[in-house]
């Protein structure tokens, strides 16, 4: 039977936006507005930054509430095995891994080292989420700055990341300088929540575009220097300008969270400083002890994020240095041996190879007290003492060879093996979730 506007009243029909009929029950109507509703009221909270995910994000402490004040060091602990939860990816997962860190694809047979997980002694790091960290990174800059190894922290988590994107929603740009950039942007659409009876109605879309930027920066002295192109660095007469740190820094300057490293670069006993321009003829060059050089370039980059960095807004994070594992006679092997064909972690309590100088880390620690007394705060990883005693975690020969290799060489491996940066899954993903730590609890929302 027909009513007076010629339809059925059995089908009952809403007229949507003047030109869109749509066909629905009552009920599944009221349906859609309650999952509207739920819906919502989710997106509303992830806007927040309060998701559920997030429960996760907090150090479980065994004394006080924060790890920074209360007598939990994150970094004081140990290595536990854990083939359960570690690796927090697969090596193969990783679309962006560099062919230097990509130890299984280049021969390693033994993976044990992709198992270990770090303890600290008195609290439980969070479990690392993905989407949690994602979504404080929403609209946001993590750039990493410095060396080789802070790149390889950067592969980490980007490794680390990109799980949570769907294929497509990622990308690798490279400016073709030194800024090297991955971009999330994860729109998540959600076209129907319950089966009902519809004709051309879209139920709900709802698009949440992370717009995350996670960089690398290629500054291995921090400081402007004669190794900043990030492929032709290699060169026997090491320059830094110790005064000029613009150059840098202004790819730097809208970044949300800053994590810089700076250290194996320093290692000679003297520094060749210049004082004026590489484009110029009448610059002063003069050797300094490398210690005080370093001083002299640390206080040029603490004088800039003093003047620079907006403190309501920035997270900044140093990274204590990179330890090497190229003596063996220091952890009780034969002498001329180094990381080659180690396969266990040292577990001998506060081990320390030569290779790490204490007094650089005593530089790094009074040029940010100096800056905490200013009122900025630079959160200093404490990650040497952990890495030490992971000598199992170099590439050592399994990782593509930039160059061929001699017959020297292939007859000895022990004299072309990698004993300074590590593998991935492996020690930097460790690193990454101390820091994720940070900056879901410490960090600005």
């Amino acid at each position: 039977m027909k009513g007076e506007n010629g339809m059925t009243k059995k089908n009952s029909s809403f007229i949507i936006n003047g030109s869109m009929a749509v066909r629905c029950s009552f009920h599944s109507l009221i349906a859609l507005l309650v999952a509207a509703l739920i819906v919502g009221a989710i997106y509303l909270t992830a806007e927040s930054g309060q998701l559920i995910e997030e429960d996760d994000a907090v150090v479980h402490q065994t004394t006080g509430n924060d790890s920074s004040s209360s007598g939990c060091d994150l970094f004081s602990g140990k290595w536990v095995f854990d083939n359960q939860t570690y690796p927090l990816y697969k090596e193969e997962e990783c679309t962006f891994l560099s062919d230097q860190l990509a130890c299984g694809k280049f021969g390693r047979e033994d993976l044990s080292y992709q198992y270990w997980r770090w303890q600290p002694q008195d609290c439980d790091l969070p479990r690392f989420n993905a989407s949690a960290l994602l979504e404080r990174l929403r609209n946001k800059r993590l750039i990493f700055v410095g060396d080789s190894l802070n790149r390889g922290q950067w592969v980490s988590m980007v490794c680390l990341l990109e799980k949570a994107i769907p294929t497509g929603l990622k990308s690798m740009h490279n400016n073709g300088s030194s800024l090297i950039t991955f971009k999330a942007k994860f729109y998540l659409s959600l076209f129907s929540l319950f089966t009902v009876t519809c004709i051309n109605f879209l139920l709900w879309n709802l698009m949440k575009a992370y717009n995350a930027k996670i960089e690398f920066y290629w500054a291995p002295l921090l400081v402007e220097s004669n190794s900043d192109d990030p492929i032709s660095h290699r060169l026997p007469d090491r320059i830094v300008r110790a005064l000029a740190i613009e150059k840098h820094a202004r790819h730097w300057t809208d970044a949300d969270i800053l994590v810089f490293n700076t250290y194996l670069w320093w290692r000679r006993p003297k520094m060749k400083v210049l004082w004026g321009s590489f484009n110029k003829s009448d610059g002063i060059y003069k050797k300094i002890d490398m210690l005080r050089s370093y001083e002299m370039a640390l206080r040029t980059w603490s004088h800039w994020l003093e003047i620079h960095v907006n403190r309501t807004k920035t997270q900044l994070f140093f990274m204590s240095m990179s330890p090497t594992h190229e003596r063996a006679e220091e952890w009780g092997k034969s002498k001329g041996g180094n990381c080659y064909t180690e396969a266990e972690a040292i577990f001998k309590e506060g081990y320390r190879g030569s290779g790490t100088d204490p007094k650089m880390t005593q530089i790094v620690e009074v040029t940010i007290n100096e800056l905490l007394k200013r009122g900025l705060k630079v959160q200093i990883m404490n990650i040497t003492q952990l890495s030490e005693y992971r000598k199992d975690g170099h590439p050592s020969i399994y990782r593509k060879q930039w160059e061929p290799l001699t017959e020297e060489q292939i007859s000895n491996p022990l004299s072309y093996a990698d004993c300074i940066h590590w593998c991935l899954p492996g020690v930097p993903d460790v690193w990454n979730h101390l820091m994720y730590a940070y900056i879901l609890n410490y960090g600005p929302t």
